[in-house]
């Protein structure tokens, strides 16, 4: 019974110092911007009066969201069929996001 007790406490404090390890990768990478592959490589304004936010690169995925005209967002440089990814999980038609002057968008 205390062998077995022991190895439940071993267990609960190894995932503790791997939950606390995540928890300060995540808050460096929050203040960094992102992990290198998630920051934004550009700033975009959408041309469109609406624009679907789709959950992946085409009109046949699923909308996740929608931006009005103007607004100003985050995106990356990686384009799929005439999409671009603008988050994890969120895709818009490049067709009607203009980047912003000196933004590197390529």
């Amino acid at each position: 019974m205390l062998k077995r007790g022991l190895i439940v406490v071993g267990v609960a404090f190894g995932l503790a110092v791997i939950y606390t390890t995540g928890a300060e990768q995540r808050r460096s990478d929050a203040e960094n911007g992102g992990a290198p592959e998630q920051r934004a490589a550009c700033t975009v304004v959408v041309t469109a009066d609406v624009l679907n936010v789709r959950s992946g690169p085409g009109s046949d995925h699923d909308v996740v969201g929608k931006l009005r005209q103007d607004a100003e967002i985050d995106a990356t440089t990686e384009t799929r069929d005439g999409f671009r990814k603008i988050g994890d999980g969120e895709w818009a038609s490049d067709d009607y996001l203009k980047p912003v002057d000196g933004a590197d968008c390529d």
